[in-house]
């Protein structure tokens, strides 16, 4: 099973928390997995946490919320070493690849030392839906600003350019973000730029924006864009998920 044609979902958020469980998955990992085509069998996500150094507790409360899910969860690590022989094999056998937040910068450096980079693209291509939040959202795209290098945020602009356009995460919730993405859109650092509210999602068929999709009633998604050397942003009204029942 695979999506028909190739998938991005680009977010801020996927996940949350409950009075049981330190993580859920929210609305937008369960449409990462609608927008494959799942049907008859439990979804498979292959879990990526490069960004946050193949973290253990965080992938013990990522299998957590996928067992609750009913989804089957398998995380690749590539620290100390990839634990699976075959990269490409592990990855077109999940119908989702869900990156996790943290460290854009070194998670790009590490799947490219690994040639992981390559593989998510040909899977990409195949029809497996590429989906993360933050960092997990940054990396499909050509860049945008990231906090990788430290306290102050900094343009990163060598991603895996998939998607032809610059992305901004955590829009509404870090001040910082917004200015810094409206300079290097008016500069020319970024292209035509992308951003998300936290919670909100967007979806990309091949390297269309179709959709932005949000988990949280009043979150907004923006296009900024450069004209006459100023940036101009204009909002993407997204479409409410239903949040899962569990």
């Amino acid at each position: 099973m695979s999506a028909a044609e190739p998938t991005v979902l680009a977010t801020s958020g996927g996940h949350r928390a409950d009075a049981r469980s330190r993580v859920l998955f929210d609305a937008l990992v369960y449409h990462a997995v609608e927008l494959a085509g799942v049907t008859g069998r439990r979804p498979r996500i292959l879990y990526l946490g490069t960004a946050i150094g193949d973290a253990e507790h965080v992938t013990s409360r990522m299998h957590e919320a996928a067992r609750v899910a009913g989804f089957d969860l398998t995380p690749l690590y590539l620290f100390p070493m990839p634990n699976v022989e075959d990269l490409e094999e592990a990855v077109l056998s999940h119908d989702v690849v869900w990156v996790m937040g943290g460290s854009v910068v070194n998670l790009l450096a590490v799947w490219r030392a690994h040639g992981l980079d390559a593989v998510l693209h040909r899977a990409w291509l195949a029809g497996v839906v590429m989906a993360g939040v933050s960092a997990g959202s940054i990396c499909w795209f050509q860049g945008g600003a990231t906090d990788s290098f430290g306290p102050a945020l900094r343009p990163v602009t060598n991603g895996l350019a998939m998607l032809p356009y610059g992305n901004g995460v955590h829009y509404d919730s870090d001040a910082g973000r917004r200015p810094l993405i409206h300079r290097l859109v008016a500069d020319g650092t970024l292209p035509t730029t992308h951003c998300t509210d936290d919670g909100v999602g967007l979806v990309y068929r091949g390297t269309r924006l179709v959709e932005a999709v949000t988990e949280v009633a009043g979150k907004g998604a923006y296009v900024v864009t450069e004209e006459n050397g100023r940036a101009v942003e204009d909002r993407l009204e997204p479409r409410l998920l239903r949040r899962p029942a569990c």
